[in-house]
Order: C-alpha cells, then sequence, then structure tokens
C-alpha cells in the first residue's frame, strides 16, 4: 500500500457504492411502480408493500452507516482526547469540534499540539487542517 497522505486518504468500497445505487434504483421503481398501480386494486396493495419494504430497507441502510460513522467519529475523538492528555496532561481544548478532531488525527506528534491550538483558535476546517499536516499519520481502519 503506497503511504497515505492528504491526496490517498479517502476510501470507497465499490460494493457499498454499487449497492446504494441499486437501492436507490429500487426506491424509483417502487415508487413509480405505486403511482401507477393508483385506480387498480388489484395491484396497489402489492405495490404499497414493495414500496413501503423497499424505503424500510434504504433506512435501515442509511441509519446503519450513519451510526457505524458516529460510532467511529467518538472513538477518534477518544483517541486524540487521550494523546493530547499524555503529551500535555491536560484534555484538548472544548472549541474543537468533532470535524477538525477527524482532521487531527492525522498530524505528526510533533505537529499534534500546535495544530491543534491552531485549528481551535482560527477555527480551521477539517480540510485546511488535513492540508496543514506536513507529516502524515496513517490511519487505515476507518471506512
Amino acid at each position: 500500500m503506497a503511504e497515505q497522505n492528504y491526496s490517498n486518504h479517502t476510501q470507497v468500497v465499490p460494493v457499498f457504492v454499487g449497492t446504494g445505487i441499486v437501492l436507490m434504483l429500487t426506491v424509483i421503481g417502487a415508487t413509480v411502480n405505486l403511482y401507477k398501480s393508483v385506480g387498480d386494486h388489484e395491484r396497489l396493495y402489492n405495490a404499497a408493500l414493495i414500496f413501503v419494504l423497499t424505503v424500510c430497507t434504504f433506512l435501515v441502510a442509511f441509519f446503519a452507516r450513519n451510526f457505524a460513522i458516529k460510532a467511529q467519529d467518538r472513538a477518534i475523538r477518544a483517541e486524540e482526547n487521550l494523546r493530547h492528555f499524555a503529551m500535555t496532561g491536560k484534555l484538548l481544548d472544548s472549541r474543537l469540534t468533532i470535524s477538525q478532531i477527524i482532521g487531527l488525527r492525522f498530524a505528526s506528534d510533533a505537529e499534534f499540539l500546535a495544530l491543534a491550538k491552531r485549528a481551535a483558535d482560527e477555527k480551521l476546517s477539517n480540510k485546511d487542517i488535513k492540508m496543514a499536516v506536513k507529516n502524515w499519520r496513517a490511519d487505515t481502519h476507518r471506512v
């Protein structure tokens, strides 16, 4: 695997993206089917059932992904707080948002403290923080 940096740190799982596209097309198809079934009492029940089940499947997939991301964000916040505490004896600045903390996880120990202070003082975005990192600390575990 190539050394991780700002330009290659994002990860895309093609099967997940493909499944999401298929699921969206299924929702659209179920919606069209339901619309065309209005007025046809023999088809309406089945079309409504397919639509409801498809929308529920989409929502389950959305929330499952969202909950996993939130759990990863909490773990990153705890790890970076511990990292900051080990270096300074203090927790991270409370002005830092979770997005900023996620960006800081890529900073090497040598630049972490200064970048954390700068991020809080200047309200740097996640992207600005990542671009400011000179010595990238890879995170290959987040999906």
